[in-house]
This record gives C-alpha cells, structure tokens and sequence, in this order.
C-alpha cells in the first residue's frame, strides 16, 4: 500500500480519477432508472406481470451470476474490467434509442437489455468496491469511502430531478442517451487511472470442479469464519428481507392511504437524500467519538426504529408530512452513516485477493432475501393491509438490529 498522510485524498490522482468517473456515472445511472419504467409503461404498454419480471431482474442477476463474479473480479484487472463494463453498457443503452427510432423496441428487449446491465453491474460493483484499498492507503478508506457515498447522495437528490427534466424535454429513449454517454466518460477516467502497489491480481489455474467451487465460495467462507464480518452479513440479508416490505408498499401506502400527491412523495424521496448527504459529512465525527462499534449498532438501530414513523403517518396533512419526513431525514441519515463504516469495515477486513468474492457474497446474501421479502409482503399486505404490514416491517428491522447490538460489533474499536 502507499503512505500517504489522511489529508492527502485531494492530491491522490488515481482516487480522484475513480471519483470523477463515478460520480459522472451515478449520476447518469439516475436517468436510466427513472426512464426505464417510463419508457415500459407509457411507449410499451407493460402488463403488471412483465412489469414485476422488469422490477426482480437485478435480484435475480446477482444470485445468478453474483459469485461467478466474485471470483472474476478477483483474477483479472479490476480495473480493466471496470473500463470494459462502462463501454458495454454504453452500447448497450444507445439501442434502445436507436431501437425506439426504428419501431424495433419490444418490451421482451427492454427486459433482455435490463437483464445484460444487471450482469454487468454485478461485475461492476465487485469490482469498484475492491480496487479502492489498492489506490489509497488504509487510514484512508473511511475518508475514500465517505467522499464516494457523498457523490451517491448528491445523485440520489439532484438526479431523479435531472432525469425528470430530460425526460419531458428529449423523451425517455434520448435521454438515455445522456446515460450512455456518462458511461464513456466514467470509462475514460478509469482507464486513466495507474494502480500504484504493484501488480493486480492474475487469472489462476483452476484445474478441477471442486477446486473451482471452493475458489467460488471463498467470499462466502471467509465471512462464515469472521465474526464481524457474518454480523454484518446477517444484518444486511435480514434487514433486506423486512426492508424489502418498505420498498414495496411505500408509493402504494403513500398515495392510497396518505393521499400524497406525486410532488409530495418527490419531496419524501429527496429528503432522503438529504439524510444521506449529512449522514456522510457526520460519519468521521461520529466514529471518533464513539468507535466503530457502537457507531455501526447505533446507526443500524436509529434507521430501524425511524421506520416506526411510516406506519404511525396518517391523520392530519401535518402530522402525515411530519411523520414521513423524519423516517426519510433521520432513517437515511443513520444509514449512510452505518453503510459508510460498514463497507469501510469489509474492505479493511478482507485480503486483497478475496475482495471480489467477499463484496458479490454480501450482495448475494441481500439478493437472496430481496425477492423473498417482497413476496412475503404481497401476502402480508394482502391480509393485513398496507399499514400493518409496514408496522411489521418496522419491528422486523428492528429486531434484527437489537441482535446485531448482541454481536461481536459491540467490542469494536477500530475498523482493523
């Protein structure tokens, strides 16, 4: 690793090169995740039932290929790698332009297109999670990680809104063509940057199944044995589960329980965040004060009690607004605080060369009880209704909370 003293970020070129070329992608990625659904409901005319094909693809992708992953990210560049991801999906976002021009766009090639990205992405994201300990030094990971989730927060307030405006004025197909082009500017800072610690990891020689299964399972074993590392898991995947009912029933609960209009549900979401961007300015100071540990528990146990709001919303305009804004502002500020030191946790913990397999098991065990989750909670809501459903919501992410306070975070001091 190279020394470099903790303020050095801003002089450190090859993070920086990372940086831009992320933050130019976030925020592009915005515009295609609120184009695609515009484009499949209004110029396709999607039924419900491709609809929901369209909204599991990106669960299904990673438990698909997400080890697979895993394992590639970890025997080739990292960094070539996410040059190439970056080009593949520019070319793959200018056909369905091209393909709505022509009278070609089928929602069957919507889904098909979705599916390639969701992959891609899969290689992506293991990737980009593992190159950062070998650009900066390890007393600089918190601050690395602390800056990237700030350009996500940034995306997640300003983009939807970009993406909305480009949207009305160029329609859904040529705006995702802005995206497109985010994706070539991203690769070209990638492909700029020099991996300044020596050699990345080289393709191994794998001669049988079982060996090659045992390679692929390295993530997954490595956080079976590490037990901060399988709290975090377990933390991840259950509250994914009871996450899940939120993310489901939210727009449905707010427009036919609340009745929100759909600018008072975009306030909602850019309060999120909001919560996001100072719970990244708050992250260092927090942790200094109180240690990883119990920043990591209080963190995970604020954002799940602040789900309590959701459900308690109703009544008054004033007192729905109050309610809802709280679980947004407080919810996301919590979060991204305990996302911040959580995977700053994972990357000081793991060996560099089963980075790319220990990140696509963590997103494979949350893949995994997203679809669950959300099925169990179209069953739920079905008898219970909306409201109930959300308070169980709440209690279950609050109980998973409560066990990892009851974990081996709860001595931690440091990340290492």
């Amino acid at each position: 690793m190279i020394a470099q003293r903790p303020a050095g970020l801003w002089r450190n070129a090859a993070f920086m090169k990372l940086w831009t070329g992320q933050t130019i992608s976030e925020f592009g990625s915005r515009i295609t995740r609120e184009a695609f659904p515009f484009i499949a409901v209004t110029l396709l005319a999607a039924t419900p039932q491709e609809l929901g094909l369209f909204g599991a693809i990106s669960s299904i992708t990673v438990l698909a290929f997400g080890l697979f992953a895993g394992l590639w990210v970890d025997r080739v560049s990292r960094r070539k790698l996410m040059v190439a991801s970056d080009i593949a999906r520019l070319f793959l976002l200018l056909s369905i332009p091209f393909a709505a021009a022509t009278g070609h766009l089928t929602m069957p090639m919507l889904i098909a297109i979705s599916a390639l990205m969701g992959v891609i992405g899969v290689l992506f994201n293991a990737a980009y999670r593992a190159i950062l300990p070998s650009l900066i030094s390890p007393d600089e990971l918190l601050d690395g990680n602390t800056k990237l989730a700030t350009t996500d927060a940034l995306a997640e307030v300003g983009g939807p809104a970009i993406a909305g405006l480009l949207i009305q004025i160029l329609s859904a197909p040529l705006a995702i063509v802005v995206d497109a082009f985010s994706y070539l500017f991203s690769a070209v800072s990638f492909l700029l940057i020099r991996i300044p610690d020596g050699p990345e990891p080289v393709e191994a020689d794998i001669e049988t199944p079982e060996s090659l299964w045992e390679e692929i399972t390295g993530g997954l074993r490595l956080i079976w044995q590490d037990s901060i590392l399988w709290a975090l898991a377990f933390g991840n995947a259950l509250g994914s589960f009871f996450g899940m009912f939120i993310g489901t029933l939210y727009a449905f609960y707010c427009v036919h329980d609340l009745h929100l209009q759909p600018s008072e549900i975009g306030f909602l979401i850019a309060c999120g965040g909001i919560g996001s961007l100072l719970g990244a300015w708050l992250s260092p100071h927090v942790a200094r004060r109180y240690g990883v540990g119990r920043t990591l528990i209080g963190g995970v146990l604020i954002t799940s009690m602040s789900s309590f709001f959701i459900p308690l919303a109703g009544g008054t305009w004033l007192w729905t607004m109050a309610c809802m804004i709280a679980a947004q502002i407080i919810g996301d500020t919590a979060g991204m605080i305990y996302d911040i030191h959580a995977m700053t946790l994972r990357q000081s913990r793991t060996p560099d060369h089963l980075l790319g397999r220990a990140n696509a098991s963590f997103d494979f065990l949350t893949s995994a009880a997203t679809p669950l989750g959300a099925l169990v909670c179209g069953v739920v809501a079905t008898v219970l209704g909306a409201r109930i459903t959300l308070l169980v919501a709440a209690i279950g992410v609050t109980v998973v909370a409560m066990g990892m306070a009851r974990s081996a975070l709860r001595g931690m001091k440091r990340e290492r």
